[in-house]
């Protein structure tokens, strides 16, 4: 017998109170919490073109699989319910050390985020490895984060730093790889992703809008505005640079148009003074 809901990927998994039932049945069953709203978003990684297992480690693979889905809803003032990962590997992958590690990436990440892997499913892949990302989160009922409430006036904020990712990743195809076991992120800001979940939670009092820095800066800026319905300038002076790339001559273009460094965009009046407050 097979169970399409358990995919063969129960290992690791944990209670959480927004789980009713999990793995172990044809679906799970979820518990929204009473007064809030249920978000979802889904992310697809694929093999050689998010990813190439001769550059990333297979718990850095697993970790960024993941990370991915958690930005967006970090992005909406989200609290991570549940995942479910559907998972497509070659042939010689079943059962291997990489995919072992590949999931023990992704529980690792799973567990310090507070989400339970309650499903998924697996296949096998004749064009590399396919791993599908769905996750669900609450928020309170129209408290979640949106990208359209930007107004003329506001100001303009991002958490972290930017162009690390892009900076890593440039480093990649000549470094040696290698397993970084459980790293601090901000040394590896391309391998180890972190989503800012916690800052996300906090900004739903503060942020008029926002967005998570996925496909670079100038991209993701454009899509707030594009949905905010306004324009908005940027003083190359005030970004904040990565330590991986502030060195380099391209430091600023990786600033703005290095994609993945999974940070808050966000917009807030100009009264909140948000440099004042620890969103960290």
């Amino acid at each position: 017998m097979r169970d399409s809901q358990s995919g063969g990927a129960s290992a690791g998994n944990f209670q959480h109170t927004g789980i009713r039932l999990g793995i172990g049945d044809d679906c799970a069953i979820l518990r929204v919490p009473r007064g809030h709203e249920l978000l979802v978003t889904t992310d697809l990684s694929l093999e050689g073109r998010h990813f190439r297992r001769d550059w990333h480690p297979a718990r850095a693979v697993g970790h960024r699989t993941l990370a991915r889905g958690l930005s967006d809803l970090a992005a909406m003032g989200a609290e991570p319910l549940a995942a479910f990962l559907s998972l497509a590997l070659p042939r010689e992958l079943a059962g291997s050390k990489w995919a072992a590690e590949f999931l023990e990436g992704l529980l690792a990440l799973a567990k310090q985020a507070g989400v339970a892997l309650a499903g998924g499913d697996t296949a096998e892949s004749a064009s590399g490895v396919i791993a599908d990302i769905v996750l669900t989160g609450s928020a309170p009922a129209g408290m979640a984060l949106l990208r359209s409430g930007a107004r003329a006036g506001d100001a303009l904020y991002v958490t972290g730093a930017l162009g690390g990712a892009s900076a890593e990743l440039a480093m990649l195809p000549t470094s040696q790889k290698r397993d970084v076991g459980h790293p601090e992120f901000s040394a590896y800001p391309h391998l180890f992703p972190q989503p800012r979940l916690a800052v996300g939670k906090r900004l739903r009092k503060i942020a008029t809008a926002c967005i998570d820095v996925s496909d670079g800066l100038s991209t993701d800026l454009a899509h707030l505005c594009a949905e905010s319905k306004c324009g908005a300038l940027i003083e190359a002076t005030a970004l904040p640079v990565h330590a991986l790339a502030a060195p380099r001559r391209d430091a600023l273009q990786l600033a703005l148009h290095g994609g993945e460094d999974y940070e808050l965009l966000f917009t807030a009046r100009a009264s909140a003074a948000c440099r004042d407050q620890s969103l960290e």
